[in-house]
């Protein structure tokens, strides 16, 4: 089995006044060529995650493929979220310098870095929270990223609160963000969610809301000219729960995919 490579990172951020941790996960017999770079939120979890178990056998198969772990800070709720907008509480108030962070600081950095490496694919995964981050950098900075994997995606998020005019045609911020975009050519899209990813069902259409959100969303998308099947790749993990657990068995196959 290829052994995995693990090298940590420390950059400061001017914007976000934290140092972020980054880990880089590669192949020990690395070779510099053609690779597939992803960025994930929430590095913190990627072991748990089982990231380098699921990697070890691709590596073997000469994959080439290079995780960049990003890990959160303290101010989580407040650096992830959509860089546009505030949701109804007030939180991704520094999303907008998280953003800069990643496209300005850290991409130019990894490229530096690993200068021997041509990467002709770039994507971006996240959990929760962090996957809906991750869709709103990649669907706001599209000459830089061709792939986003959304996994158990905070997709409710939005502007106006439930019982204060919610009306979920126009007040979840993803979704206006994509019916409001054009169509953005070489997008590709993985979104994952479990059955058991929570029990709220807040439009009592026995469908749970993550589920029903990431549903929604594909719809925007497909309405844009997104071909479900082909530009869109749904995963629905029967029991499936919102835990590193049901997103270790959703980044085996995400990673494939890529």
């Amino acid at each position: 089995m290829e052994e995995v490579v693990t090298d940590r990172f420390s950059l400061f951020s001017p914007g976000l006044q934290r140092q972020v941790l980054i880990d880089c996960y590669y192949p020990a017999t690395h070779t510099p060529g053609n690779v597939c770079l992803l960025l994930v939120n929430d590095g913190q979890d990627l072991e748990a995650v089982g990231l380098t178990d699921l990697l070890a056998p691709l590596y073997a198969a000469g994959k080439a493929l290079l995780v960049v772990g990003i890990y959160a800070g303290k101010q989580r709720k407040q650096e992830y979220g959509t860089a546009r907008f505030l949701n109804s509480q007030g939180q991704g108030g520094s999303a907008a310098l998280y953003n800069q962070f990643v496209v300005q600081q850290l991409l130019p950095f990894i490229r530096q870095q690993y200068s021997g490496i041509t990467f002709v694919t770039t994507a971006f995964a996240g959990f929760s929270l962090g996957g809906l981050s991750a869709l709103d950098i990649v669907w706001n900075n599209p000459g830089l990223f061709n792939y986003v994997g959304v996994f158990s995606g905070a997709l409710w998020w939005r502007s106006r609160e439930l019982g204060n005019g919610y009306n979920e045609n126009t007040d979840r911020i993803m979704h206006r963000q994509i019916r409001e975009g054009i169509f953005q050519p070489g997008l590709k899209f993985f979104f994952e969610c479990g059955t058991e990813d929570e029990t709220a069902d807040r439009n009592n259409n026995g469908i749970i809301d993550s589920i029903d959100d990431t549903q929604g969303l594909i719809h925007e998308l497909e309405q844009k000219g997104y071909v479900n099947g082909q530009d869109i790749t749904y995963l629905e993990i029967p029991g499936g729960r919102h835990d590193v657990s049901t997103w270790g068995q959703a980044m085996d196959v995400l990673l494939k995919w890529l």
